[in-house]
């Protein structure tokens, strides 16, 4: 639950800026807010990334408890190939 706090810390640090750029057209104020979405998107990408690890490290402790091996997905044949027509020679100009 710490990133949690972290992610609505970093969004309420921002509500200022966000006011002072939209309200009072302050330029400073944009770029601040830039700077922090910026970081907010890292911010983002690591609690993605921590989220699916662990969530993989979970479901990869309760498959061998289990024993039994999930089965492949069966693989789509492959869509025929269209037949292209046949390339035109261009005649050579003499």
């Amino acid at each position: 639950m710490n990133n949690f706090s972290k992610l609505k810390d970093l969004v309420m640090s921002l509500e200022d800026d966000f006011s002072k750029f939209y309200d009072k057209q302050n330029a400073a104020a944009g770029t601040r807010v830039r700077k922090g979405m910026q970081e907010l998107k890292t911010m983002a990408q690591a609690f993605r990334t921590e989220v699916q690890n662990t969530k993989n490290a979970s479901a990869g402790a309760a498959a061998p408890a289990a024993g039994a091996k999930k089965a492949a997905p069966a693989k789509k044949a492959a869509p025929a190939a269209a037949k292209a027509a046949p390339a035109k020679k261009a005649a050579a100009k003499k």
